[in-house]
């Protein structure tokens, strides 16, 4: 008997991918991502200003960060806010960085002038992969307020020099699945996420064996079926900013 996933997909397939651009007037450019049920609202708002740190430390150019966070209502059950808590967990700020690592390693930072761009991800419902959702809608935020600071002739060059995105990949019932939901993604064996570039450079891998060991031939494999999703997914970024950037 062939394998069967909860939703009908097959192993090597990812969720249906959607984008809806201008979710937050207010911010330069922003996008809903659809990972499946997984959706999480992408904003970008550029500040007239750099970190203290890097006029310290005599760096020039502009700097791109992010933030991210789960809404209470995101979850089956309600997750408290980190302002509740009095602290930020270490699951948040890890996903905060790796967001902010991935748009900065297709950034020309030098080419936003005295700038911060801020990134700011909010799961607005959550399925697994949210992280991976975040950082594939994340870059079509980025490049929509870029268009605008185009446009506007605030900057005269784009910074970007590639797309990027992210995708989920992992063991599950012995099977190896592309873009895990949440009831794969708890129960993996092992459970890789993978950021890439539209041009097929890996920025980030991270991976782990949950309470398991995984070989070099699975590792490949993984590997392989995450760059098969994250072709899909640079293909989808593509066609929705061509539609909305009207070929620009």
């Amino acid at each position: 008997m062939s394998f069967s996933r909860t939703d009908s997909r097959r192993p090597d397939q990812i969720r249906p991918v959607s984008f809806e651009a201008s979710i937050a007037p207010y911010a330069a450019g922003s996008a809903l991502v659809s990972f499946g049920l997984t959706r999480v609202i992408c904003a970008a708002t550029v500040e007239p200003k750099v970190p203290f740190w890097m006029k310290q430390q005599g760096i020039t150019g502009g700097w791109l960060t992010a933030e991210y966070s789960m809404l209470p209502y995101s979850t089956l059950e309600r997750k408290p806010r980190d302002i509740a808590k009095g602290k930020i967990d270490g699951r948040t700020v890890e996903i905060q960085r790796l967001i902010g690592r991935s748009l900065r390693a297709v950034t020309d930072l030098s080419k936003l002038g005295d700038r911060t761009v801020w990134i700011d991800c909010d799961v607005l419902q959550a399925d697994g992969g949210t992280r991976t959702a975040a950082i594939t809608g994340a870059y079509v935020a980025v490049r929509l307020a870029v268009q605008k600071l185009l446009d506007e002739k605030v900057i005269t060059e784009n910074p970007l020099s590639d797309s990027v995105a992210a995708v989920s990949v992992g063991i599950f019932q012995d099977e190896n699945l592309l873009d895990l939901s949440y009831v794969e993604d708890k129960d993996a064996a092992v459970d890789f996420n993978v950021v890439m570039t539209g041009r097929g450079q890996f920025v980030e891998v991270q991976g782990t064996g949950e309470e398991a060991t995984f070989s070099q031939e699975q590792l490949q494999s993984l590997l392989t079926l995450a760059q098969k999703g994250l072709k899909e997914l640079a293909s989808a970024q593509a066609s929705f900013l061509a539609k909305n950037l009207l070929g620009k």
